[in-house]
């Protein structure tokens, strides 16, 4: 059995039917480290163990206020620790003020897009609550049911899950969202991409008004506003960097390539690769990367793929390998792009484009994660020059272009280049133009400036 931990606690925070908890003691609003932090003994044993000292951005800034009962709209990139900052408030409040469990309920609801991240959350609140007793279970589709039901029959502290499974099992009456006190919505801007806003909204009209709500997301479009102001409460809203820029730990670079030559300069660019790196291939098409994988083998480069046409178990087993360095190639279509935490992952391929400039910035968030460095190398090809143009607007710089292979092509990089001076040109343009321009009144006429009121 785990250690149990009792040290002095707060006074309960009590709150009123239909109203938000009310704001606990201050806390300190700029720490730098987790020790600074007011968390539990046992969080902090967790955290020592693991030698976890420094915050992150997001961690210093959530945590806080969260600690503090807030509603939070945080934004960050991939990898910079959002996990943390949303699960050591949860458990720490779950800690402080313990109550009995309710059958088929949760106390806290993390809501994620794919199994793989559940995965991942169900994994970290392991880690950092190894000394509680708390009890957690992860709910998703591509396995049976049996488990996650026997798992909720007694009610549980924390319920990590995907949308679709968890409204199957709510209509079926084995969960009861009723008595939910933290709700906490992770990638966002994922889950939208993915469909769920419909499950989403579902899902929020079961839960009871008085709760903690928390947002998590690598970007805040309009949409994500706009949903966010609808579900949360006087949020505080954290934006650590622009949401149009990449890790400064990425190198990124771009190849001008035909279709029919990118597997030929895969298998170099994966040859170079020193033993015990790790790579991720990304892929357009499930298919597609199930043909990657198996023409990777022939090229005696050990990969496997990962897709949603794979089982849970399936799934489990590669991650598994390729945590442990025994699958250096890892053949992924998006629904890996998050959820996938490999440290030792230095370089990303993008085999394919993304038609969404978004996925680019998940993707490569794959490598150069917790302060390491990393490459990301992406193949375009003639008709995929248009979904270039859209990521190196989305993240607002030009990629570097590595033409240094049989397969160049240089005059695709060329018109490239000509069309991005074209675009920035005619920007420049359009800005100078708009500020030159007179006054317009209606049907074009030139409108006559406006005479000073003490003329």
């Amino acid at each position: 059995m785990r250690e149990w931990f009792w040290v002095p606690v707060n006074p309960l925070i009590e709150t009123r039917p239909g109203t938000h908890r009310e704001a606990g003691p201050q806390t300190n609003m700029n720490p730098t480290s987790f020790e600074a932090l007011q968390l539990a003994a046992p969080i902090q044993r967790a955290l020592r163990e693991r030698n976890y000292q420094t915050l992150t951005p997001i961690q210093a800034q959530a945590i806080p206020p969260l600690l503090e009962g807030r509603d939070l709209l945080g934004c960050a990139q991939t990898g910079t620790g959002k996990t943390a900052a949303f699960s050591l408030p949860i458990l720490n409040e779950l800690f402080e003020n313990p109550r009995e469990l309710r059958p088929r309920s949760s106390r806290a609801l993390v809501l994620t897009p794919t199994r793989e991240l559940a995965n991942q959350v169900g994994e970290s609140l392991r880690t950092y609550g190894q000394h509680l007793r708390n009890r957690h279970a992860l709910v998703y589709g591509g396995v049976g049911q049996r488990p996650q039901v026997n798992a909720m029959r007694n009610g549980v502290d924390i319920l990590v899950a995907c949308p679709g499974r968890l409204l199957d099992l709510v209509g079926q009456g084995h969960i009861d969202l009723s008595h939910v006190e933290f709700f906490v919505l992770d990638e966002v801007d994922r889950m939208l991409d993915m469909g769920f806003q419909r499950d989403v909204t579902r899902i929020v009209d079961l839960l009871p008004q008085d709760r903690q709500s928390l947002f998590f997301s690598a970007t805040l479009s309009k949409p994500i506003v706009n949903l966010a102001h609808t579900i949360l409460y006087d949020p505080v809203t954290i934006r650590i960097e622009p949401e149009r820029t990449t890790a400064e730990e990425v190198e990124q670079e771009v190849c001008f390539i035909e279709r029919g030559d990118k597997r030929s300069l895969l298998v170099q660019r994966l040859r170079a690769q020193k033993d015990g790196e790790l790579a991720i291939v990304f892929s357009r098409t499930k298919h597609g990367s199930d043909k990657l994988a198996r023409h990777l083998k022939q090229a005696d480069i050990g990969a496997e793929a990962i897709h949603g046409n794979r089982s849970q178990a399936q799934r489990d087993r590669t991650l598994n390998r390729f945590r442990s360095g025994r699958l250096p190639v890892l053949v992924a279509t998006d629904v890996a792009a998050r959820g996938v935490d490999v440290k030792d992952v230095t370089l990303v391929v993008n085999f394919d484009l993304p038609n969404e400039a978004e996925a680019y910035v998940h993707r490569i968030g794959r490598t150069g994660r917790a302060g390491a460095t990393g490459n990301a190398v992406s193949f375009c090809s003639p008709e995929e020059r248009e979904f270039l143009r859209d990521i190196e607007k989305l993240i607002q710089q030009s990629i570097p272009v590595w033409d240094d292979h049989q397969w160049h092509i240089a005059s695709l990089a060329e018109r490239h280049a000509q069309g991005r001076s074209v675009s920035t040109e005619r920007g420049a343009k359009k800005k100078v133009s708009r500020g030159n321009r007179r006054p317009q009144g209606r049907n074009g006429r030139r409108r006559r400036p406006r005479r000073p009121a003490n003329a």
